[in-house]
């Protein structure tokens, strides 16, 4: 089920029951993202976020995080992710991915996925999965900014092919 997401006032809404991708310049919904996971039928919510830190390898004080994608490419590749996904463990419930572009200061969410499932193993699993496969398959840079100076990352990012 291939999915993306409409921007309606401060809030993401996903475009289908299961499947929640979208990509956006605003705040993440964090709390939403998890609690619209959750399904009578599933035990399970695993929900990742990950936030800007201020520091990185090699330096400290790092002030700002910006992230830029290109963004054609993001949501289609976010969907190949989730049909993984439900192939890799098809009692998944639901999965959101979403990812934040542009400016995320410290302490604020880059990304968050939240998937439900029967069981916790599998949504473990599973989360795991996507934030581990968005970061080597999703055309997205980062760009951090500390007193020093700012890098585009230690090293170029060679995007690879979903279940590569």
């Amino acid at each position: 089920m291939r999915a993306t997401s409409t921007y309606d006032g401060e809030v993401l809404q996903p475009s289908n029951e299961s499947t929640w991708l979208a990509i956006t310049d605003e705040t993440l919904p964090v709390a939403e993202a998890s609690a619209w996971a959750v399904l009578p039928n599933c035990g399970a919510v695993v929900t990742f976020s990950g936030t800007a830190r201020d520091h990185a390898a090699g330096r400290e004080g790092v002030e700002e995080l910006e992230y830029e994608a290109y963004e054609q490419q993001v949501v289609p590749r976010l969907a190949e992710i989730a049909d993984h996904m439900r192939s890799e463990w098809p009692d998944l419930g639901r999965i959101a991915i979403i990812h934040r572009v542009g400016v995320v200061p410290i302490g604020q969410s880059a990304v968050i996925v939240a998937v439900s499932s029967p069981h916790r193993g599998e949504a473990f699993d599973a989360a795991r999965f996507a934030i581990d496969t968005l970061k080597s398959t999703v055309p997205i840079w980062k760009r951090e900014t500390w007193a020093g100076g700012q890098s585009w990352g230690l090293e170029p990012q060679h995007i690879t092919e979903v279940g590569s």
